[in-house]
């Protein structure tokens, strides 16, 4: 009896201990990274870049999708007119057929060979419209890179502790940290020989 009841208060703790890590361990960690997506990727960041992937030249142009990518433009009223917009779905069917049968268009590996493909064929010209398209889908992902960037290291730099920093000093403080790459670069001398030289000082800070 004794062992039976060990055996059964041992694989009563097991059941608890996996009840704990793969259902309130789990769920926790999942609803935090699902919250996190939510906070990075808004509506209009996920629309644009759902649409975006109807430029996706693998497998043959099996996802390209014609109706995406009218959708996708039409999110930059700025960058075409109406006219061109009414245009843009008639040079897509063409451009599909056109390139889906062309061997230099096959085994693209995404929308950055696809661009390349087509300034090496010349067909940037003859679609001028799919591939203005194009070129604000591969420059999307670096804007929106750069934004999300910027509000992280924000988030970093001021705390509740920093909440009364003036406007220039945030500035120059995420320029700061945004651009670290480029100032890791900086000599430190340089640094020095610049203040030293803002105005008179008892000694030489070098």
């Amino acid at each position: 009896m004794t062992g039976n009841y060990g055996n059964q208060r041992n694989r009563k703790n097991v059941l608890t201990n996996r009840h704990h890590f793969e259902v309130e361990v789990f769920n926790t960690v999942l609803d935090m990274q699902i919250s996190e997506f939510g906070n990075r990727f808004n509506e209009v960041s996920t629309t644009l870049i759902e649409n975006m992937s109807g430029l996706n030249p693998c497998e043959s142009f099996s996802k390209f999708d014609t109706s995406k990518i009218v959708t996708f433009s039409e999110m930059y009223p700025n960058d075409f007119s109406n006219s061109e917009r009414g245009c843009l779905l008639g040079d897509l069917t063409v451009f599909y057929h056109t390139v889906k049968e062309d061997d230099k268009f096959k085994n693209l590996g995404g929308m950055t060979d696809l661009a390349r493909a087509m300034v090496e064929t010349g067909t940037h010209k003859t679609f001028p419209l799919v591939y203005r398209v194009l070129k604000l889908a591969l420059v999307l992902p670096v804007a929106t890179t750069t934004v999300e960037r910027c509000f992280s290291k924000m988030k970093l730099i001021k705390t509740d502790l920093r909440n009364r920093m003036g406007e220039e000093y945030l500035n120059n403080a995420l320029l700061c940290a945004v651009e670290k790459e480029s100032f890791l670069k900086v000599k430190e001398e340089d640094v020095m020989a610049r203040f030293q030289a803002f105005k008179n000082r008892r000694g030489n800070i070098f």
